[in-house]
Protein backbone atom coordinates (compact mmCIF):
# COMPACT_ATOMS: atom_id res chain seq x y z
CA UNK A 1 0.00 0.00 0.00
CA UNK A 2 1.68 2.99 -0.99
CA UNK A 3 0.29 6.79 -0.32
CA UNK A 4 -0.46 8.36 -4.58
CA UNK A 5 1.71 10.99 -4.22
CA UNK A 6 4.72 8.73 -3.13
CA UNK A 7 4.39 6.71 -6.09
CA UNK A 8 4.42 9.72 -8.32
CA UNK A 9 7.76 10.41 -6.99
CA UNK A 10 9.12 7.23 -6.90
CA UNK A 11 8.40 7.22 -10.15
CA UNK A 12 10.00 10.41 -11.71
CA UNK A 13 13.04 9.29 -9.47
CA UNK A 14 13.12 5.72 -11.55
CA UNK A 15 12.57 7.48 -14.98
CA UNK A 16 15.16 9.95 -14.48
CA UNK A 17 17.42 7.17 -13.38
CA UNK A 18 16.21 5.03 -16.44
CA UNK A 19 16.85 7.97 -18.95
CA UNK A 20 20.64 7.64 -17.84
CA UNK A 21 21.05 4.16 -17.76
CA UNK A 22 21.52 3.87 -14.07
CA UNK A 23 18.52 1.13 -13.48
CA UNK A 24 16.85 -1.31 -16.27
CA UNK A 25 13.58 -1.42 -16.55
CA UNK A 26 11.44 -1.15 -13.65
CA UNK A 27 7.99 -3.22 -12.79
CA UNK A 28 6.08 -1.69 -9.55
CA UNK A 29 2.83 -3.49 -8.30
CA UNK A 30 1.44 -1.91 -5.63
CA UNK A 31 -2.00 -1.04 -3.89
CA UNK A 32 -3.14 2.73 -3.49
CA UNK A 33 -5.23 4.28 -0.62
CA UNK A 34 -8.62 5.84 -2.17
CA UNK A 35 -7.98 8.13 -4.45
CA UNK A 36 -9.08 9.86 -7.89
CA UNK A 37 -6.31 10.77 -9.97
CA UNK A 38 -6.61 13.77 -13.18
CA UNK A 39 -5.36 12.73 -16.30
CA UNK A 40 -4.00 15.44 -18.66
CA UNK A 41 -7.56 15.71 -20.36
CA UNK A 42 -8.88 16.88 -17.33
CA UNK A 43 -6.51 19.30 -15.90
CA UNK A 44 -8.40 22.43 -15.88
CA UNK A 45 -12.05 20.22 -15.77
CA UNK A 46 -13.38 18.80 -13.02
CA UNK A 47 -16.88 17.82 -14.25
CA UNK A 48 -15.99 14.23 -14.12
CA UNK A 49 -16.07 14.27 -10.88
CA UNK A 50 -19.52 14.19 -9.64
CA UNK A 51 -19.11 13.87 -5.66
CA UNK A 52 -19.07 17.19 -3.63
CA UNK A 53 -15.82 17.46 -1.87
CA UNK A 54 -17.45 17.19 1.72
CA UNK A 55 -18.07 13.88 0.04
CA UNK A 56 -14.97 13.14 -1.10
CA UNK A 57 -13.69 14.21 2.37
CA UNK A 58 -16.28 11.95 4.62
CA UNK A 59 -15.11 9.01 2.06
CA UNK A 60 -11.41 9.89 2.68
CA UNK A 61 -10.61 9.68 -0.74
CA UNK A 62 -8.35 12.41 -2.00
CA UNK A 63 -7.47 14.14 -5.85
CA UNK A 64 -4.77 14.50 -7.56
CA UNK A 65 -3.58 15.88 -10.77
CA UNK A 66 -1.15 12.67 -12.27
CA UNK A 67 0.42 13.93 -15.46
CA UNK A 68 -0.84 11.07 -17.61
CA UNK A 69 -2.96 10.65 -20.45
CA UNK A 70 -6.66 9.91 -20.01
CA UNK A 71 -9.49 11.31 -18.07
CA UNK A 72 -10.28 10.80 -14.26
CA UNK A 73 -10.06 7.16 -12.59
CA UNK A 74 -10.30 5.67 -9.18
CA UNK A 75 -7.74 3.99 -7.42
CA UNK A 76 -8.45 2.17 -3.96
CA UNK A 77 -7.68 -1.08 -1.85
CA UNK A 78 -8.02 -4.31 -3.65
CA UNK A 79 -6.97 -3.18 -7.09
CA UNK A 80 -3.63 -4.39 -8.39
CA UNK A 81 -1.33 -0.89 -10.19
CA UNK A 82 1.50 -1.36 -12.53
CA UNK A 83 3.95 1.34 -12.98
CA UNK A 84 6.38 0.21 -16.04
CA UNK A 85 9.81 2.01 -16.11
CA UNK A 86 10.53 0.60 -19.27
CA UNK A 87 12.99 2.27 -22.41
CA UNK A 88 10.86 1.51 -25.40
CA UNK A 89 14.32 1.68 -27.36
CA UNK A 90 14.96 0.73 -29.88
CA UNK A 91 12.34 -1.59 -31.55
CA UNK A 92 9.23 -0.45 -29.32
CA UNK A 93 8.84 3.27 -30.23
CA UNK A 94 5.40 3.03 -31.00
CA UNK A 95 2.97 4.44 -28.11
CA UNK A 96 -0.16 2.35 -29.67
CA UNK A 97 1.39 -0.72 -29.61
CA UNK A 98 2.88 -0.15 -26.04
CA UNK A 99 -1.03 0.20 -24.92
CA UNK A 100 -1.83 -2.72 -27.14
CA UNK A 101 1.48 -4.47 -25.13
CA UNK A 102 -0.17 -3.93 -21.68
CA UNK A 103 -4.38 -4.90 -22.34
CA UNK A 104 -2.38 -8.04 -23.77
CA UNK A 105 -0.56 -8.53 -20.63
CA UNK A 106 -3.96 -7.69 -18.37
CA UNK A 107 -6.07 -10.00 -20.94
CA UNK A 108 -3.33 -13.19 -19.96
CA UNK A 109 -3.41 -12.64 -16.70
CA UNK A 110 -6.46 -12.82 -15.82
CA UNK A 111 -7.09 -15.96 -18.14
CA UNK A 112 -5.11 -17.45 -15.44
CA UNK A 113 -8.19 -16.87 -13.03
CA UNK A 114 -10.61 -18.13 -15.78
CA UNK A 115 -11.80 -14.55 -16.31
CA UNK A 116 -12.06 -14.15 -20.23
CA UNK A 117 -11.62 -10.47 -20.98
CA UNK A 118 -11.09 -8.05 -24.50
CA UNK A 119 -10.20 -4.71 -25.96
CA UNK A 120 -13.36 -2.51 -26.81
CA UNK A 121 -12.70 -0.46 -30.18
CA UNK A 122 -12.21 3.04 -29.70
CA UNK A 123 -11.45 2.48 -25.85
CA UNK A 124 -8.25 1.35 -23.89
CA UNK A 125 -8.14 -0.58 -21.33
CA UNK A 126 -9.52 -4.11 -21.03
CA UNK A 127 -13.48 -5.32 -20.91
CA UNK A 128 -15.76 -8.09 -19.79
CA UNK A 129 -18.81 -7.26 -22.08
CA UNK A 130 -19.26 -3.68 -21.53
CA UNK A 131 -17.67 -3.29 -18.03
CA UNK A 132 -14.28 -2.34 -17.32
CA UNK A 133 -12.35 -4.58 -15.61
CA UNK A 134 -8.52 -2.67 -15.92
CA UNK A 135 -7.99 1.14 -16.79
CA UNK A 136 -4.69 1.99 -18.96
CA UNK A 137 -3.41 5.55 -18.58
CA UNK A 138 0.32 6.22 -19.31
CA UNK A 139 2.87 8.91 -19.89
CA UNK A 140 5.92 8.22 -22.15
CA UNK A 141 8.88 10.97 -22.29
CA UNK A 142 12.06 10.69 -24.33
CA UNK A 143 10.66 6.76 -25.22
CA UNK A 144 10.67 6.01 -21.23
CA UNK A 145 7.32 5.22 -19.70
CA UNK A 146 5.80 5.76 -16.86
CA UNK A 147 2.21 5.44 -14.96
CA UNK A 148 0.82 2.62 -16.28
CA UNK A 149 -2.18 -0.09 -15.95
CA UNK A 150 -5.29 -0.55 -12.57
CA UNK A 151 -6.68 -4.35 -12.29
CA UNK A 152 -9.62 -4.47 -10.01
CA UNK A 153 -9.49 -7.36 -8.27
CA UNK A 154 -11.45 -7.13 -4.97
CA UNK A 155 -12.23 -3.21 -5.65
CA UNK A 156 -14.69 -1.68 -3.65
CA UNK A 157 -16.71 -0.63 -7.20
CA UNK A 158 -18.97 2.18 -5.07
CA UNK A 159 -16.14 4.21 -5.01
CA UNK A 160 -16.43 4.35 -9.21
CA UNK A 161 -20.08 5.77 -8.34
CA UNK A 162 -18.25 9.68 -7.31
CA UNK A 163 -16.90 9.98 -10.88
CA UNK A 164 -17.49 9.31 -13.93
CA UNK A 165 -14.98 6.60 -14.92
CA UNK A 166 -12.45 7.62 -18.08
CA UNK A 167 -15.40 10.41 -19.03
CA UNK A 168 -17.54 7.36 -20.43
CA UNK A 169 -21.03 7.01 -19.21
CA UNK A 170 -22.55 4.51 -20.76
CA UNK A 171 -20.19 1.57 -19.76
CA UNK A 172 -19.38 0.30 -16.56
CA UNK A 173 -16.96 -1.44 -14.23
CA UNK A 174 -16.40 -4.87 -12.77
CA UNK A 175 -13.58 -6.47 -10.84
CA UNK A 176 -12.24 -10.15 -10.89
CA UNK A 177 -14.37 -10.89 -7.63
CA UNK A 178 -17.58 -10.45 -9.09
CA UNK A 179 -16.25 -12.35 -12.11
CA UNK A 180 -15.51 -15.32 -10.30
CA UNK A 181 -18.03 -15.20 -7.72
CA UNK A 182 -14.99 -15.78 -4.85
CA UNK A 183 -12.10 -14.09 -2.94
CA UNK A 184 -8.88 -13.81 -5.30
CA UNK A 185 -5.38 -12.80 -3.51
CA UNK A 186 -4.42 -9.55 -5.00
CA UNK A 187 -0.56 -11.52 -4.27
CA UNK A 188 -1.67 -14.52 -6.77
CA UNK A 189 -2.85 -11.96 -9.34
CA UNK A 190 0.74 -10.16 -8.91
CA UNK A 191 2.15 -12.95 -9.60
CA UNK A 192 0.48 -13.21 -12.91
CA UNK A 193 0.50 -10.37 -13.87
CA UNK A 194 4.64 -10.09 -13.46
CA UNK A 195 4.77 -13.60 -15.41
CA UNK A 196 2.94 -12.44 -18.06
CA UNK A 197 4.49 -9.13 -18.89
CA UNK A 198 7.75 -11.07 -18.64
CA UNK A 199 6.42 -13.35 -21.88
CA UNK A 200 4.86 -10.26 -23.42
CA UNK A 201 7.73 -7.60 -23.26
CA UNK A 202 10.68 -10.53 -23.69
CA UNK A 203 11.66 -9.34 -20.13
CA UNK A 204 13.44 -11.21 -17.16
CA UNK A 205 12.37 -10.52 -13.98
CA UNK A 206 15.10 -10.61 -10.98
CA UNK A 207 14.61 -10.38 -7.18
CA UNK A 208 12.62 -7.08 -5.97
CA UNK A 209 14.48 -5.32 -3.26
CA UNK A 210 11.40 -5.53 -1.15
CA UNK A 211 10.45 -9.18 -0.61
CA UNK A 212 6.64 -9.52 -1.35
CA UNK A 213 5.12 -12.39 -3.59
CA UNK A 214 7.55 -14.64 -5.61
CA UNK A 215 8.39 -13.44 -8.91
CA UNK A 216 8.55 -15.69 -11.60
CA UNK A 217 12.04 -16.46 -13.56
CA UNK A 218 11.08 -15.77 -17.20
Amino acid sequence: MVAYGDALELQKQFVEQRKTGEIPDQLLLLEHPPVITLGVRTRNDRSHVVATPETLEEAGVEIFESGRGGDVTYHGPGQLVGYPILDLRPDRCDVHRYVRDLEEVLIRAVAEFGIVSHRLPGLTGTWVGNEKLAAIGVRVARWVTSHGFALNVSTNLAHFGLIIPCGITDKGVTSMDILSRGSIGITDVEAAVAEAFCAVFDRQFFEPAQAGAPMPNC
